[in-house]
């Protein structure tokens, strides 16, 4: 499990951190962040961020048992009656609000939080209403906060509205009231077209560039009763077609670009450090280039 962020919401989210403790705590936090440190992780509706930590056994301090310490992380919330005003301000900006209702982190998000005198990303200790563990440390942060707080720079990598959450904004009041906009009601129904779209079963994933003759059905139905023929196997017993079929023309049965960014930069399936999107866009300018003389 990376330790850092791999976003730049992620690593900023770090550098607070990074900022209050001392290098061998926050060396030792990030070793606290693994599975098998932090037994038990989770985030309430009020945003506050609850953790199991397991500690180690030290007989020199007469720690002879396993300790288990609890860890709780909460952000200073934004007040309620900012909220409006805030969801306010940030509708009035297309570029944010496309993103948002994308799931995405727009990076002039900061300025528009800043216009409200609020700040969605943490800067410093003052940003934090409670960091709590009970173990005897006397530092605060310690290395058992210090590993929950990678942890959850971890999530935010992959879900960057819960941000907004961990300031006590819930998400769906956010894309609520952001799809009541201006802004919001035009590009809502382009966000969500891909959703409302019925699912059709096909019999394969990759459908042949065109129907073959009809000697291969013959062949095919014949399969079962010829004798075993393993250069037949390897070499196939109709030729391939010398042609590609021509590109389909844009409009007509292709899959839109909202479903893969829906995912985000770093979907949960997805575990480098460089972003999805990135790279699926840059594979597909590469193809795309490659295979100019096709389209």
């Amino acid at each position: 499990m990376s330790s850092r962020g791999k976003t730049w919401w992620g690593q900023r989210f770090i550098a607070a951190l990074e900022q209050q403790m001392d290098a061998g705590r926050l060396q030792r936090g990030r070793s606290y962040a693994s599975p098998r440190r932090i037994l038990s992780f989770e985030i309430s509706a009020k945003g506050v961020v609850s953790a199991t930590v397991r500690g180690n056994i030290n007989p020199y301090f007469g720690v002879t048992k396993e300790p288990r310490y609890q860890v709780a992380i909460q952000l200073d919330p934004i007040p309620a009656k900012a909220r409006k005003t805030l969801i306010a301000q940030l509708g009035g900006r297309a570029d944010l609000v496309s993103h948002l209702l994308m799931n995405e982190m727009p990076e002039g998000i900061d300025a528009a939080f800043a216009e409200s005198g609020f700040g969605l990303l943490p800067r410093t200790e003052k940003d934090f209403k409670r960091t709590d563990c009970s173990c005897p440390d006397w530092a605060n942060p310690c290395k058992h906060i210090a590993g929950v707080y990678y942890r959850l720079a971890e999530q935010l990598d992959h879900d960057p509205l819960l941000l907004f959450e961990l300031r006590g904004l819930a998400r769906n009041e956010l894309r609520t009231e952001l799809a009541k906009t201006p802004f919001g009601q035009a590009l809502a129904p382009l966000m969500t077209e891909d959703d409302q779209a019925p699912l059709e079963p096909v019999t394969s994933l990759y459908p042949p560039l065109r129907p073959l003759a009809d000697e291969v059905t013959s062949a095919a139905s014949a399969w079962p009763q010829q004798a075993l023929d393993p250069q037949g196997f390897w070499r196939g017993r109709v030729p391939l077609p010398t042609e590609p079929e021509a590109a389909i023309a844009p409009g007509h049965d292709r899959v839109s670009a909202v479903l893969v960014k829906k995912g985000g930069d770093f979907p949960p399936f997805w575990d480098r450090d460089q972003s999805f999107i990135a790279v699926m866009d840059e594979l597909y300018r590469r193809m795309q280039s490659k295979n100019r003389r096709l389209l």
